[in-house]
C-alpha cells in the first residue's frame, strides 16, 4: 500500500510537472478589434511616493496600455509577459511552482507596440485595476477582450505596494509588508481601517496621476501613437477586489469617472457615507472570501447602502452563480489541471470552469461600459442573457 502511495504522489507531481511547462493560450479576445499593447515607465515630477520607504521618492508607476490596433500590420504579438519580468514574477519554488503555469509558456493576444486602429477616431478609456498587490499583466484577459471591443485599457503597478515591479531598465522593486491590504485585516479595527485607507488613498491618487499624463499623451504623445485618440470625456474605472475599491473611491470622488465596476470587492473609504452619483455596477462571486460571517453581513450593507443611492437608470449588482473570488484575473485561465480542478470541486472552492467565469465576467464588463461610456443603451442595461445563465441580477 505505501508503494502504492508513492507512485501515486509521483503520478501526480509529473502531471503537474508536465502541465507546468506546457504551453497555454489566454481566451480570444471577444470584440472586432485586433489588440495592440505598450508600456512605460512615468514618473511624477510634483508629487512624492508617500508610501515609498525612502523620503522624498518620487511617485513612478509602470504603465500597460492595451488598445485596439490597426488591421494588416507586421507586427510581433507581445509575449504576455516580457522576457525581463518572468524571472522576477516566478515562485520561488517548490510545490507552488508546480501549481502555476511557466510564464514563458502562456500567450496572450497582444501586438507589441503596433499602431492605434485610426478608425474611430478616438475610444473611450479605461483604467483597470488589480486585486490585493498583483501586477496588472495578470488581468489580460479582461484587458484584451476590453481593447478588442473598442478601448484603451490602461493598467498600471506601483512600486512598494504591487508585489513586484520590474522596469524597463532593469530595476526590480517589491512591496513592503506595510503597503499589503491583507495584513491591515490581522489589526484591530481601527487600525484596519487607517492601514487600508493609507493604501487606498494612495492607489485613488496614482489614478488621477495616470489621467492627468493621459491627456497629455492625447494631446501630444512623442511617439504620436496615442494623440488624438483617447476620449478624455469618455473615463471608466474597474478593479478586482481591493482593485475594486479603488474603482468605487475614485468614482466616488473624481468627476473624470464617468462609469466604474467594483469586481468582487468590499468598500472602504469615503464612499460608503458619500456614495456615487454616477452608473456604477457591482459584480459578485457570491461566495467571497472574507473570515466572519459579522465582516459578510458588514461588507454586504456598506455594498447596498451605496447601491440604493446611485442613479436609478445606472446602476447594477449582479452574481455570477458558481464564481470563484480569486478567478477573475488570468488565474481562471492558467488554471487547467483536472486533478486540481476535481479536488477544488470537491471542496465548494470552485463551481464553474474558470475560462467560463471569465467569459462571463467580459461579457458583463464590456456591456456595462458599452451602455454609459459608449451609449449603446438609453436606459437601464439590461445585462441577462440566454448564452450566460449564470448571471443573476441582485436588487
Amino acid at each position: 500500500m505505501a508503494m502504492l502511495g508513492v507512485l501515486g504522489i509521483g503520478v501526480l507531481l509529473g502531471s503537474l510537472w508536465l502541465e507546468h511547462k506546457a504551453g497555454l493560450t489566454l481566451p480570444t479576445p471577444t470584440g472586432s478589434f485586433a489588440v495592440g499593447r505598450a508600456i512605460y515607465d512615468w514618473t511624477d515630477d510634483v508629487a512624492l511616493d508617500d508610501l515609498a520607504p525612502v523620503p522624498g521618492t518620487k511617485r513612478e508607476l509602470l504603465v500597460w496600455i492595451w488598445y485596439p490596433s490597426a488591421a494588416g500590420q507586421s507586427v510581433a504579438m507581445d509575449n504576455y509577459l516580457p522576457a525581463q519580468m518572468q524571472a522576477a514574477a516566478k515562485p520561488n519554488g517548490g510545490l507552488l511552482r508546480l501549481l502555476t503555469r511557466d510564464l514563458a509558456k502562456v500567450h496572450g493576444h497582444s501586438s507589441r507596440d503596433s499602431d492605434v486602429s485610426p478608425q474611430p477616431r478616438s475610444y473611450p478609456v479605461v483604467i483597470m485595476r488589480a486585486g490585493a498587490s498583483a501586477e496588472v499583466w495578470n488581468y489580460s484577459t479582461l484587458a484584451e477582450d476590453l481593447a478588442s471591443h473598442g478601448y484603451v485599457v490602461v493598467g498600471f503597478d506601483a512600486p512598494y505596494r504591487t508585489y513586484s515591479v520590474v522596469f524597463p531598465d532593469g530595476r526590480v522593486m517589491r512591496r513592503t509588508p506595510e503597503n499589503n491590504p491583507e495584513l491591515c485585516e490581522d489589526q484591530e479595527q481601527a487600525q484596519q481601517a487607517r492601514c487600508v485607507n493609507k493604501v487606498l488613498t494612495a492607489w485613488t491618487a496614482d489614478i488621477a496621476f495616470v489621467l492627468d499624463q493621459l491627456e497629455r499623451l492625447n494631446v501630444s504623445d512623442p511617439t504620436g501613437k496615442f494623440t488624438g485618440h483617447l476620449d478624455m470625456t469618455r473615463v471608466g474605472v474597474f478593479g478586482h477586489s481591493f482593485g475594486g475599491a479603488q474603482a468605487a473611491q475614485f468614482c466616488s470622488l473624481d468627476s473624470r469617472c464617468k462609469a466604474g465596476i467594483d469586481v468582487d470587492g468590499s468598500l472602504h473609504g469615503s464612499v460608503i457615507q458619500a456614495g456615487i452619483h454616477k452608473p456604477f455596477m457591482f459584480l459578485l462571486s457570491g461566495q467571497g472570501d472574507f473570515s466572519s460571517d459579522a465582516e459578510i453581513r458588514q461588507i454586504q450593507a456598506d455594498i447596498q447602502s451605496v447601491y440604493d443611492r446611485l442613479p436609478a437608470d445606472g446602476r447594477l449588482r449582479i452574481s455570477i452563480r458558481g464564481a470563484n473570488h480569486f478567478l477573475f484575473s488570468d488565474d481562471g485561465a492558467l488554471l487547467k489541471s483536472h486533478i486540481v480542478l476535481r479536488t477544488l470541486r470537491a471542496l465548494g472552492v470552485v463551481g464553474i470552469d474558470g475560462r467560463r467565469q471569465l467569459t462571463v465576467t467580459v461579457y458583463c464588463v464590456h456591456s456595462f461600459f458599452d451602455a454609459y461610456l459608449k451609449g449603446t443603451s438609453v436606459s437601464r442595461l439590461k445585462i441577462s442573457s440566454p448564452l450566460y445563465p449564470e448571471i443573476q441580477v441582485l436588487e
